[in-house]
């Protein structure tokens, strides 16, 4: 058996399902938003380091890079209607979390929101970033983490961007 040559969006096609998170950060002026973040990984255990991966263009962007701090939020299958929301709209036009019906909570340790009832959330602090083609790379220190240990069904996506939720209560 040998392996057929792929396009690149042909072999992005055949990874997944994928967590499905959203990134919550703030505007300049303090508004908290919402962004559906495909890359987002654990790089390290001590420090408790994650990054993630955005698009310079994203409005998320700019609040991150202003406020040097992020929450990485993993939405139960039950807030999957909202998830979608985040995923497809920009808060440069609209209150994505309004629009979404997601109800937001303060954070423990850092000055940007927590989407209540995920499954889990990580507060992080910006400790280093660069660039990669069209994205900038954050990492992240964990400086604190809260979640919804009865509710482990968490979101998925695959490469349509398709949801799904799989194994967990």
């Amino acid at each position: 058996m040998y392996m057929k040559p792929l396009a690149d969006k042909e072999a992005l096609a055949l990874v997944g399902p994928n967590v499905y998170t959203l990134v919550t950060s703030m505007d300049k002026s303090g508004k908290p938003n919402a962004l559906a973040v495909g890359w987002v990984t654990r790089t390290s255990i001590k420090p408790f380091l994650m990054l993630i991966s955005i698009d310079r263009r994203r409005y998320s962007h700019e609040g991150i890079s202003h406020h040097k701090e992020f929450v990485v939020n993993y939405p139960t299958f039950e807030q999957a209607k909202g998830a979608e929301v985040c995923g497809s709209r920009s808060g440069r036009d609209c209150d994505k979390l309004k629009e979404a019906g997601l109800e937001v909570v303060a954070s423990q340790k850092v000055k940007v929101p927590t989407i209540k009832g995920c499954t889990v959330a990580f507060e992080c602090k910006v400790v280093s970033f660069f660039e990669t083609g069209d994205h900038t790379v954050f990492v992240g220190e964990v400086v604190a983490c809260s979640g919804n240990p009865e509710k482990t069904k968490h979101l998925y996506y695959q490469s349509d961007h398709s949801m799904l939720g799989l194994a967990g209560k």
